[in-house]
């Protein structure tokens, strides 16, 4: 479970969420057989935070992830991160996530064990498009949200990254 750096790129709302979720919970809710019942969690201490930049400034630089793994440890929570390629740290540009990627990559190449994943915002075709009243005229496989990189370089970038990484995460704890 990925909670996302505030938008103003703190860190509190993300590790509250985590020292929250870690721990067990019980309350009102629905059982499997659709009767009202007290729900019982044990909790999840495997959660991480989703860094996506905030104020416009991305924090996906060696010295923010760095930054977050003091925090999450001063909080108790194990660093595990991952780093959201789009948003504030594309700085809203879509055809720069490639370049967030490329950064991460090196990142763990360089011997970084907190980084767990990424996020790229991706669709079938670059860009998006608004939702028309007349559906028919929108274009199949370009999103209605976030602009987002193309299929191609989505696999040109996840097998390259793999291929780099391939052996460095041999080497990490499981």
């Amino acid at each position: 479970m990925g909670f996302k750096n505030g938008t103003d790129g703190s860190l509190d709302v993300a590790i509250n969420a985590l020292q929250s979720t870690a721990n067990p919970h019980r309350f009102l809710g629905i059982n499997k057989e659709g009767q009202v019942a007290i729900i019982h969690t044990a909790g999840n201490k495997y959660g991480h935070v989703v860094l996506r930049g905030g104020n416009d400034k991305p924090n996906y630089d060696s010295v923010s992830v760095a930054m977050c793994e003091q925090e999450l440890d001063k909080a108790g929570i194990l660093p595990n991160i991952m780093v959201d390629c789009s948003h504030a740290n594309s700085n809203k540009n879509h055809e720069l996530q490639p370049l967030v990627v490329n950064n991460v990559t090196h990142q763990i190449l360089d011997g970084n064990k907190s980084i767990i994943g990424i996020m790229v915002e991706s669709n079938i075709k670059a860009g998006n498009q608004k939702i028309l009243a007349d559906h028919s005229q929108m274009e199949y496989g370009l999103s209605v949200t976030d602009k987002c990189i193309d299929w191609e370089t989505t696999e040109v970038l996840l097998l390259g990254m793999a291929e780099q990484l391939r052996e460095p995460l041999k080497t990490r704890n499981v």
